[in-house]
């Protein structure tokens, strides 16, 4: 396998390609999820396939591709006709590691087929020359399954965190001049922390600059309301995890519904 780290100083990218138009497909930099399918309501696409042949055969979101730190991982979110690595076909919802050369089949019977390689500077020299390596059967973290977090998750949350932050401002005593910058800093370092498609690092940036303003103060031990800030801290807690994974301590929305019909 070659280490995609070598793209960091090389300054290549890396593309899909499309082995029956000879088409490629630059896999988005900075994307820690690269969508592959057709335009849809719900869920934005990067890498649109509508008008390849044979798309009627891939699904509205297909597959994905997982991006953490040098490493790319394939997934099939549950497409009807199935993702193949290298002729195998994946388990829904069950990262596989990406080589370079690996060949990706969305359906099967290779109708749809891409080679993961290194951007290529001209058509005739477009077909990765490496060979495709063989599929890591076991998923990553010993097949461990990608959590989809449904969409009434991601409001409950949100709207838990952005609650937990009223709440803490609301009834911490600062002076209008700290409090409002500290709070606005700390709400947008949230709100950027929950993109996908926006550096993780701006957030924190912004949650440190916001904290920076209050170490710098002198105003750091304001009276605050130790109920208010006990409830503020577990709602932004509460959020976080539904937002992120759909789920807390193991309880999803569902299950607490029909738990407390049960009482």
């Amino acid at each position: 396998m070659q280490n995609l780290r070598t793209l960091q100083t090389t300054g290549l990218g890396l593309e899909l390609f499309h082995t029956q138009t000879s088409t490629s497909f630059d896999i988005p930099p900075n994307y820690p999820i690269i969508r592959i399918g057709k335009p849809n309501e719900q869920i934005p696409i990067d890498i649109d396939v509508l008008n390849l042949p044979s798309a009627d055969i891939v699904s509205r979101v297909h597959a994905e591709i997982i991006v953490q730190d040098s490493n790319y991982y394939l997934i099939d979110v549950g497409s009807s006709n199935g993702t193949y690595l290298n002729d195998n076909k994946l388990e829904n919802h069950t990262r596989y590691q990406l080589n370079l050369g690996d060949k990706i089949d969305l359906g099967s019977d290779n109708k749809v087929t891409f080679i993961f390689q290194y951007k290529q500077q001209s058509q005739q020299t477009a077909i990765a020359t490496n060979q495709p390596t063989t599929i890591q059967l076991q998923a990553i973290n010993n097949q461990q399954k990608v959590q989809v977090v449904d969409r009434k998750s991601k409001i409950v949350g949100l709207a838990s965190i952005l609650a937990g932050i009223l709440i803490f401002a609301a009834n911490t005593r600062i002076g209008f001049g700290l409090g409002l910058p500290t709070v606005l800093l700390w709400i947008g370092g949230v709100v950027i922390l929950l993109q996908h498609r926006i550096n993780r690092n701006w957030g924190w940036g912004l949650i440190g600059l916001g904290t920076a303003l209050l170490l710098f103060s002198g105003r750091l031990f304001a009276s605050f309301n130790l109920l208010a800030m006990l409830a503020s801290g577990s709602l932004i807690f509460i959020g976080y995890q539904l937002f992120r994974n759909g789920e807390v301590f193991g309880y999803r929305l569902n299950s607490v519904k029909r738990l407390l019909k049960k009482h």
